[in-house]
């Protein structure tokens, strides 16, 4: 009888092994597009990947034939920069940094409609996302006495920034990092948006909010939570650090595994330092983490307790594909990244 148990949990062992996937060993870089900008925001669009960056370019890059369409968006006599981009199944959007901030949705006519503008000192938007075909979202740098957040529930047609009085009161110094478009991340009816300071929380749709702090050094206005990622409405990660002092791998990453109530620092002295964005691997259960950052590219299997560097060269932003592919975007270029396992 001890003999047959035994077996019965080996197989169950053995079958349990087997639906783990076994944790990347190294990544190959494969380039998509090269041109002379940087570019912080993408999004996979079914078989596309959109872009949008500095000088004013965008564009879209087919992920099957490798075709790229791009074109550049002028504002009157300016030109500018874009560092968020969003989509819907039906439209794509691209929102600028700095005064005046410039919302664009896909137009009926074949080129990029202006739907929001916001001119005013401090303006200066940071990432945007869609919680669905409807209702979208995207958040800035604290003006008026709190962050600005503007909603939308018509696909994108018209938006609304949320009156300071409906919004936790900013801290001095508050902002948010436009350095990989992920300081937004959204499940269901849940929001959570990271800034300099401390972790925004929505559980309905941004009618109501309440505040995390995470274990995150925030003493610079250089430091603190560059990329947000949830894998469920429970587990999630938090990742930045201090540009300026990029090898420093203290109190910069942290999880929660409770919707972000309490957190809880990861790998304290090993791995990355600052990284720009944070990405849980597709069908990992949660244990596998990508980090990218100007100085590298980093891996975790274990939930971010020991990382291995997979590579030295730069990104600022990356999206899987699927559990073993995803693309990257940088200075001057994007690439995809493929995922060994060997």
């Amino acid at each position: 009888m001890r003999n047959y148990l035994l077996l019965i949990i080996g197989c169950l062992l053995m079958s349990c092994s087997k639906n783990q996937p076994a944790p990347f060993t190294s990544v190959e870089i494969e380039p998509l597009y090269q041109d002379t900008m940087s570019i912080r925001a993408i999004e996979l669009m079914g078989t596309s990947l959109a872009f949008a960056g500095s000088n004013g370019m965008f564009g879209t890059i087919d992920l099957e034939t490798g075709k790229v369409l791009s074109n550049i968006e002028k504002y009157h006599t300016s030109i500018p920069e874009f560092r968020a981009v969003a989509h819907t199944t039906t439209d794509f959007f691209m929102l600028s940094i700095g005064n005046p901030a410039l919302l664009y949705k896909t137009g009926d006519q074949g080129r990029m409609e202006l739907v929001y503008m916001e001119e005013g000192e401090g303006v200066f938007y940071d990432a945007m996302t869609f919680l669905n075909d409807l209702e979208g979202i995207a958040v800035g740098d604290t003006t008026g006495g709190c962050l600005s957040i503007l909603m939308t529930g018509d696909g994108g047609k018209s938006w609304k920034r949320i009156p300071c009085s409906k919004l936790p009161g900013a801290i001095e110094g508050e902002g948010a990092f436009a350095a990989s478009n992920t300081n937004i991340k959204t499940i269901g009816h849940h929001i959570w948006i990271a800034t300099t300071k401390r972790v925004l929380h929505s559980p309905d749709k941004g009618i109501t909010w309440e505040v995390f702090i995470p274990p995150i050094n925030m003493s610079e206005p250089t430091s603190g939570v560059y990329s947000i990622d949830f894998y469920d409405e429970e587990l999630g990660i938090v990742f930045g650090g201090d540009y300026t002092d990029p090898m420093t791998a203290r109190k910069n990453k942290a999880i929660t595994k409770n919707g972000g109530t309490s957190w809880q620092t990861i790998g304290e002295g090993d791995g990355p330092g600052y990284r720009s964005c944070v990405q849980f691997v597709p069908n990992s259960g949660g244990n596998a983490l990508v980090a990218v950052g100007f100085n590298g590219i980093d891996y975790s299997n274990d939930l971010g307790i020991t990382w291995k560097q997979l590579s030295s060269e730069s990104f600022y932003t990356l999206r899987f594909q699927n559990d073993s592919i995803a693309c990257a975007a940088g200075k001057n270029r994007i690439a995809k990244l493929l995922f060994k396992r060997k």
